[in-house]
C-alpha cells in the first residue's frame, strides 16, 4: 500500500457513538484522505483493537494506509499498516525493530536534530507541529514554520504539517517543501468530513503549486 501523506487525517472519536465516529471515517474517505491515524488515548486495549479493526475494514476498501497512533499491540493485533511513535512514546528505532521493515513509522519531530535521529532511526514519514495551537486533548508546544522548513531541508522523507490547519490557514505553509498536511479537527468536527477533506486538500495542493 503506497504512502501519500497528502492528506492526513488523525482521529479523535470523543463525543461520538461508534456509528457515527466510522460514518465520518468513511465520509472523510470518500473526501479524499490519503492516511488515517487512529488515535485513542483513553480506551482499553481490547476497545482501541475492536475500534482499529472496525476502522480497518473501511480504510482497507479506499486503499488508504491505517496507522496506530503509540500502540505497536493494537497496530499488529488489528493488522493495520503502521504505528506513529510521539516524541515522548517509544524510542523510533525500537518501535522499527519491533514492527520490522515492512510496516509503515511515523514519528513526532519539532528540531531538526529530532527529525535527523527519527530518520536515521528508521522513520518513513514525520510529523511536525503544532504550527498553530490546537483544540485537542494533546499537550501541544508550537513549531515555527522556519523550523519546518529546515526540517524538510534536513531529511529526505516526508515531513507533514500539524497544529491548528485548515482550508483558511494553510498560507503560513507556502513555500515550504511538506510532503501533505495533518487534520484533526478540522475534518472531524466538520458538518461533513466529506466536504471538509475535499476543501482542505485542494487548499493544500494550491499552495503546492504556487510555491
Amino acid at each position: 500500500m503506497r504512502l501519500d501523506t497528502t492528506l492526513y487525517f488523525i482521529t479523535d472519536s470523543t463525543g461520538f457513538e461508534k456509528d457515527e465516529f466510522l460514518k465520518r471515517v468513511r465520509s472523510a474517505l470518500e473526501g479524499g484522505v490519503t492516511i488515517i491515524q487512529l488515535r485513542e488515548k483513553n480506551r482499553t486495549t481490547r476497545e482501541y483493537i475492536e475500534l482499529a479493526e472496525a476502522v480497518h475494514s473501511i480504510t482497507k476498501e479506499f486503499n488508504v494506509p491505517l496507522i496506530i497512533d503509540d500502540r505497536i499491540d493494537v497496530m499488529l493485533a488489528s493488522g493495520a499498516e503502521g504505528v506513529h511513535v510521539g516524541a515522548e512514546d517509544m524510542p523510533v528505532a525500537t518501535a522499527r525493530k519491533l514492527i520490522g521493515k515492512d510496516k509503515i513509522l511515523g514519528a513526532t519531530a519539532k528540531t531538526v536534530e529530532a527529525a535527523t535521529k527519527a530518520y536515521n532511526d528508521g522513520a518513513d514519514y514525520l510529523g511536525v507541529g503544532a504550527i498553530y495551537p490546537t483544540t485537542t486533548k494533546v499537550k501541544t508546544v508550537l513549531t515555527s514554520t522556519e523550523t519546518l522548513d529546515a526540517i524538510t531541508k534536513a531529511v529526505p522523507i516526508p515531513a507533514n504539517a500539524i497544529g491548528g490547519l485548515n482550508a483558511s490557514n494553510l498560507g503560513v505553509l507556502k513555500g515550504i517543501n511538506i510532503a501533505g498536511v495533518c487534520a484533526v479537527s478540522a475534518i472531524m468536527k466538520a458538518d461533513s468530513p466529506k466536504d471538509a477533506a475535499i476543501e482542505l486538500k485542494q487548499a493544500f495542493e494550491d499552495i503546492r503549486r504556487n510555491s
